[in-house]
């Protein structure tokens, strides 16, 4: 028998968010205005109606209560929630702007109402998650699933679920594909004894006939039908779906930010950080400056030209670290505390990783990103063609950045196997990129500067 409460989640957060909303803005109200006997004025009625109404308008929208079993997790829903809560401010302000109505409405009843109703919902979202986990990994509240077919994909939909099993998922058969002129017959008749709520059909294994099939018994019982096709040559290419009129196109990554979305948030998040970060920092600058200055003759800003995204060359910009004529010692990897190049200010710049903060104005420029793999000079570009062409070739295809996971990890590289070793790390980032990433970086490398840790 399928399941009856199948969508009941969705519809129930729904519920419990206008619940907490209402409750929220009558808590904020009368602590507000110190009173719990009278019933709020015309005004604020009407805006708790209206309240009520935008909210039911944004999330079905957004489609903020669209989610399944395995997109249901802490960490999205609490996106969706913020996100739904700040088109719904802006709604509101709109409303109380063009109503000319925004100078009567309390601006400390106001935040509070949010205050509550953000916190409520994120309490009632993680409590709800981890009693439904618990609730399944006690053997409730199940879905079956049969896989058509057999191999590495099928391996791969077995070890998915075996490793969350708060997910609630059993397995209730396996069709092997056998290639006999009755199998349709068998495999509908594997299926009516299965009785399966997800069906896995690995298209690598099945014919047009089979996967019609299966498709036919899957309208008749109710069941959702999940086709998989063979990536395994390519998953690392993180393929996207686009659809060509009726027709499903996989597109596969090629390049990290193939997404022209993902290119412009990037660019617009490192002009806003590195002009924010230039004003707020520009009594560090001149103090930089100053010791730079003092600390040995030559200029306070070396530059130095590097390979920039798909190879272009550029001038990147830092305090000069070690002294005017270290050309002397020739071209040369650095080798930590004991080079003689570099000035005891250098070393402490260094450490700090403060000798980099010019690379602001490269990254403002255009020639580099706040996070990305470290620009290279000729000597380490023509080392790692040598050594690991491919790999390195790869990590051409984005902007050089200030910090990175192998600059984290690894730092100033004084080896080949360093140079190699911090590239791997790097590459990594390209697999895996996300605003989010980019701020966890962005706060280990500030975690670096200020216990001085950097080589």
């Amino acid at each position: 028998m399928k399941n009856r409460y199948t969508g009941l989640l969705p519809k129930a957060h729904l519920w419990a968010d206008i619940l907490s909303f209402n409750v929220s803005f009558a808590v904020a109200y009368y602590v507000r205005f110190d009173t719990w006997i009278e019933v709020p004025d015309h005004l604020y009625s009407n805006l708790l109606l209206i309240g009520n109404l935008f909210w039911v308008a944004v999330t079905s929208t957004f489609k903020t209560y669209q989610f399944n079993r395995i997109s249901y997790s802490v960490y999205r829903q609490i996106l969706t929630l913020l996100k739904a809560c700040i088109i719904h401010i802006c709604c509101i302000l709109a409303f109380l702007y063009f109503s000319q109505k925004g100078d009567d409405v309390s601006r400390k009843q106001f935040l509070m109402t949010y205050a509550f109703f953000v916190f409520i919902a994120m309490f009632a979202r993680v409590l709800t998650l981890y009693i439904i986990q618990f609730h399944r990994m006690a053997g409730n509240n199940l879905r079956t699933y049969a896989i058509i077919g057999k191999g590495g994909l099928a391996g791969f939909i077995d070890g998915f679920y075996a490793e969350r099993k708060e997910l609630g998922y059993r397995k209730c058969g396996n069709f092997e594909v056998c290639d006999r002129q009755d199998e349709a017959m068998l495999l509908e008749n594997f299926l009516e004894k299965a009785q399966p709520d997800y069906i896995y059909c690995c298209l690598s294994e099945m014919n047009d006939t089979l996967v019609k099939g299966v498709i036919r018994f899957a309208e008749r019982q109710k069941a959702q039908v999940r086709l998989i096709p063979d990536f395994r040559g390519f998953i690392d290419n993180l393929a996207t779906i686009e659809y060509h009129d009726m027709y499903p196109i996989i597109q596969l990554n090629t390049k990290p930010f193939s997404s022209m979305q993902d290119e412009t948030i990037k660019r617009v998040f490192d002009l806003i950080f590195s002009v924010i970060l230039m004003v707020l920092c520009a009594p560090v600058f001149g103090l930089m400056i100053l010791l730079v200055w003092l600390s040995s003759p030559g200029p306070v800003f070396f530059l130095q030209e590097r390979s920039g995204r798909w190879g272009k060359t550029f001038k990147v910009i830092k305090f000069r670290t070690m002294y005017e004529d270290a050309e002397k010692f020739g071209l040369q990897h650095s080798r930590g505390d004991d080079d003689p190049r570099i000035t005891p200010v250098g070393r402490l710049l260094r450490r700090s990783r403060l000798d980099e903060l010019p690379q602001f104005l490269n990254v403002f420029k255009g020639d580099m990103s706040i996070v990305g793999p470290r620009p290279l000079f000729k000597y380490d570009v023509d080392m790692l063609m040598r050594e690991v062409p491919q790999e390195f070739m790869t990590l051409l295809t984005v902007k050089p950045g200030i910090t990175s996971i192998g600059q984290i990890k690894v730092g100033y590289a004084s080896s080949i196997d360093e140079n190699v070793q911090r590239l791997r790390h790097d590459l990594k980032y390209l697999g895996k990129y996300s605003m989010l990433t980019d701020v966890m970086l962005i706060a280990q490398t500030i975690q670096v500067m200020v216990q001085g840790r950097g080589r």
